[in-house]
This record gives C-alpha cells, sequence and structure tokens, in this order.
C-alpha cells in the first residue's frame, strides 16, 4: 500500500520489465556472440579447405603437365621384334583386312611431321578413332600407321625400308591397308653393305638368298697404346687407317655392284648400308651413294658371320599396337 501511495510501485513495475528486456537482450546477445563465434570457427575451416583444395589442384596441374609433357600415362599395348615367317605372317594379315571405302588409313610419317602435321592433313579425323592414344604416334615415328575407322586395327610399324613420303602416297584412305611388301620383306635383287671403322662386306640378295659376297678387314688401330705415340699422333693415324678403309669400301662396293659373277643383269634393283651410323653416313657422302636405306646394326665378328647378323638385324619390323 506504502509503494502504491509513494508512487514506487510504477517504478517496480517498469525496473521488473526492464530487467527482463535487459535479460532478453542479455540472452540475445550471448546467442548472437555464440552464433558469430560459430561463424569465425566455420569461417576458419572453410579457409583452410580452400587452402587445402587450391594445393591439390596446384599438384594435380602439375602431374597433368607432366604427363602432357613426358606422355607417361600412356604406353603401347604391346611391342614385338618381328622377322622372317612371323613378319610375312603379320605383313599378310594386315593386308588381308578388308573395309568399307575408306574405311582403313595407311599413314607414312617421319620424325619432321609427326602427329601434328598428320592431325592437320587429315582435319582431326584420327583423333576420334585414337582419342589420346594418337600422342604415341609421335613416340613411334618414324614409322607406318595403321588404323581402321572402328578402331579394331591401330597399330605402327617400323620397317626396314621406310617408304619416301614424296615418292609414294603418304597418307591413304582406302578399303585395304596400302602397304608394300618390299618395305618389310627381303623381295627382288639387291645389295646390303656392312661397313665398320675396320670391316666390309657386301652382299647381293634374291630375297633372302645370298648369290654373290665379298668382304675384308683392315687394320685400323683400336685403342692408344700408352708408350708409343702420343694421343694426337695415334689418333692421326687412325683417322688416316679408316679414311685408307672407306676408300676401299667405295671401290669394293662400286665393284660388286657392276660385276656380279652370278648375276644375269649388271644392276641390283636396290642398295641398303648398315653399320657403325657415322661410318655409314661418311661413306654415303664420300662415294655419292643414293641407298635405299640405311640403319645402324651391331654386327660383330668376321666379315661373312657379321653379314649375316646385320642382314637379319637389318630385315626385322619393330611392331607397337596403339
Amino acid at each position: 500500500m506504502l509503494d502504491e501511495l509513494l508512487g514506487r510501485a510504477s517504478l517496480k513495475e517498469r525496473i521488473d520489465e526492464l530487467e527482463e528486456e535487459n535479460e532478453r537482450l542479455q540472452n540475445r546477445y550471448e546467442a548472437e556472440s555464440e552464433r558469430r563465434s560459430e561463424a569465425a570457427t566455420a569461417r576458419q575451416d572453410a579457409e583452410e579447405e580452400l587452402n587445402r583444395l587450391e594445393d591439390r589442384i596446384a599438384q594435380l596441374e602439375g602431374e597433368l603437365e607432366r604427363v602432357t609433357e613426358d606422355e607417361t600415362g600412356l604406353e603401347f599395348r604391346r611391342r614385338e621384334q618381328l622377322r622372317g615367317s612371323r613378319l610375312a605372317e603379320v605383313f599378310d594379315r594386315l593386308t588381308s583386312v578388308r573395309t568399307e571405302p575408306e574405311g582403313a588409313l595407311t599413314a607414312v610419317i617421319d620424325e619432321d611431321d609427326g602427329v601434328d602435321t598428320l592431325q592437320t592433313e587429315l582435319d582431326g579425323d584420327l583423333e576420334g578413332v585414337l582419342d589420346s592414344r594418337i600422342a604415341l604416334v609421335d613416340d613411334a615415328a618414324p614409322c607406318v600407321l595403321c588404323v581402321d575407322d572402328a578402331g579394331l586395327v591401330a597399330a605402327t610399324l617400323d620397317p626396314p625400308a621406310v617408304p619416301d613420303r614424296d615418292a609414294t602416297e603418304a597418307i591413304a584412305w582406302n578399303d585395304r591397308f596400302s602397304l608394300e611388301r618390299e618395305w618389310f620383306l627381303p623381295t627382288g635383287r639387291y645389295a646390303l653393305a656392312l661397313v665398320r671403322t675396320d670391316l666390309f662386306a657386301l652382299g647381293v640378295y634374291e630375297g633372302d638368298d645370298r648369290v654373290d659376297y665379298r668382304g675384308f678387314e683392315s687394320d685400323v688401330k683400336g685403342s692408344h697404346s700408352k708408350g708409343g705415340f702420343s694421343q694426337a699422333r695415334f689418333e692421326r693415324i687412325r683417322d688416316d687407317q679408316i679414311d685408307d678403309h672407306l676408300e676401299r669400301c667405295a671401290d669394293a662396293l662400286a665393284d660388286g655392284l657392276t660385276t656380279d659373277a652370278n648375276a644375269d643383269e649388271d644392276d641390283t634393283d636396290r642398295l641398303f648400308v648398315v653399320g657403325q651410323r657415322g661410318v655409314v653416313d661418311t661413306l654415303v657422302e664420300e662415294a655419292t651413294l643414293e641407298p635405299a636405306g640405311t640403319a645402324a646394326v651391331d654386327a660383330t665378328g668376321e666379315p661373312k658371320s657379321a653379314l649375316e647378323d646385320a642382314h637379319r638385324s637389318f630385315w626385322t619390323t619393330e611392331l607397337r599396337l596403339l
């Protein structure tokens, strides 16, 4: 009663209302603070996750770049060295394939052109068949590519006598693969010359059969002796001996290709020169030869046995399945 008389009752009510409002605001503040704390924590977690994902993206992009550059993510399904009857069997099988018109592609690819040039000439048609495997074609070059439009056949071959792109239809869509037997297998009459710094051997062949032979070894110093000559003098003597040996090789080639006692004709169809790469290139240049093909082969031993090894090694084709 006294509070009412003194006007304190309304004040107490107001105080109670303010205290309730204060409590409500306090609770709201605490709730908001808690939400902000949770939001801050969530933001920090999100930033950490974002950083982690950005690092992972950068890592994956780096791996993708390395895969693209090194092509380590692609491998040939199979590789095989073909020769003799096995090579003939695979060749016959490939040439027996028949498709609809323009369903089989044969492409001669050299080291300079590569798959980019091929794609340009084909207007991108090949990528639809090979997809990412098209990158393997660059690894196989120089080669002959055989692909059908259904993707049932997808292979490269590295024949001994890779045809000249300028002398043949380098890219051809047909109803079969446009392969020539003479690219892969010994056919007709031809000569095979083996040359090393100290050895020469020449065989004239009818197919696989050798019908004429000549060969010799030259006395060429093999390594520097410690006590006799200075290094420079030794190298001069060795170079002179190699020059003399290459002159003998050129004379033997000229003589052997025109005086084959077993031949009804004076000339052979083709000449192949194999052996040590640098020596082969020097002989071809200095003797102004125009061989149908050259190759580096590892053939050791006496001239006749070395020639047999060289002949077998040269007439080998590497098959790669894409």
